[in-house]
């Protein structure tokens, strides 16, 4: 390590031996295959995870910041075989065996298939949950011939046999991008924010009202505007900003209940000098100073 320039990279992994948080690949974009979209996705996670091994700990926070950083195991990626179901197991397995070391675990995806199989990580555990998802669509579509994919994660997780979801909410919704069906069944579960009235402070007050200690957090790439993230699977034209997403990811950080946090739908194949994978990286970046913080 200079230090004169201290990086992530530095830091990160160097006292696992007592782990605090754990950085977990799910490099799969098969369920955006089967609902149609941009495959691309699966690139993401080793992409972000190089683009913030290169950022430096907070200055002003520094040694709260590298200290839990060095608490933090270094990415694991998990093997992704195309078959989505045995995929969505396999990262249950890893997650629920992070939930009972009571490790954090933060997942970088992938499409957003990725968020059923970090539910799976709960119904394995059988710890009750309650979801926070960041994005422009609802993501409780049927299943496309028994199949699921990018857009059924959560219709998944809130018909699950377990019954372990409590509820299901979603913030950034792009009123273009809902069905009134997939609206309906959000507002029956939970909650649906459209991103005219996206509100973080709402949110992170938000968390303090459920029940249950655990709160799973999914952010997709594609609730931000195209402008600050245009490598995603779906753009969005509208979106909501790259601050209120960035205040968001150290705040679901810094809360207690948060026992878990997925990134998704980042797609290199279709970014601009690497601008959406650097953004996806600042923001685990922010997440991991916000558990620092705690």
């Amino acid at each position: 390590m200079s230090k004169e320039d201290p990086r992530l990279r530095d830091f990160i992994g160097k006292n696992s031996s007592i782990p605090k948080a754990r950085l977990i690949g799910f490099p799969s974009d098969e369920g955006v295959k089967i609902n149609g979209g941009r495959p691309g996705a699966s690139k993401a996670p080793k992409l972000i995870f190089e683009e913030l091994l290169k950022l430096t700990p907070h200055p002003i926070h520094f040694d709260k910041h590298i200290k839990s950083l060095e608490r933090t195991e270094s990415l694991n990626l998990l093997e992704c075989s195309g078959d989505l179901s045995a995929d969505h197991k396999r990262l249950g397995k890893s997650t629920a065996s992070s939930l009972s070391d009571q490790v954090l675990p933060v997942i970088l995806g992938g499409g957003h298939e990725t968020a059923f199989g970090h539910f799976l990580g709960y119904a394995k555990s059988e710890l009750p949950v309650n979801i926070i998802n960041i994005d422009a669509h609802a993501d409780v579509r049927e299943l496309k011939k028994g199949k699921a994919h990018s857009g059924s994660p959560f219709r998944q997780a809130v018909e699950h046999q377990s019954g372990i979801c409590k509820s299901y909410n979603v913030y950034g919704l792009n009123p273009a991008s809902v069905l009134v069906d997939h609206l309906a069944y959000v507002q029956n579960r939970g909650e649906a924010v459209f991103e005219q009235s996206f509100s973080v402070d709402a949110i992170l007050n938000r968390l303090n009202l459920f029940d249950e200690n655990s709160i799973m957090v999914t952010m997709d790439m594609d609730a931000v505007r195209q402008a600050d993230a245009p490598g995603v699977s779906a753009p969005n034209a509208s979106g909501i900003t790259k601050e209120d997403w960035l205040k968001l990811a150290y705040g679901f950080g810094n809360h207690p209940k948060v026992t878990s946090f997925d990134l998704c739908e980042v797609n290199p194949e279709f970014d601009r000098d690497n601008q959406t994978v650097k953004l996806a990286a600042l923001t685990v970046w922010y997440f991991l100073l916000g558990v620092s913080l705690r």
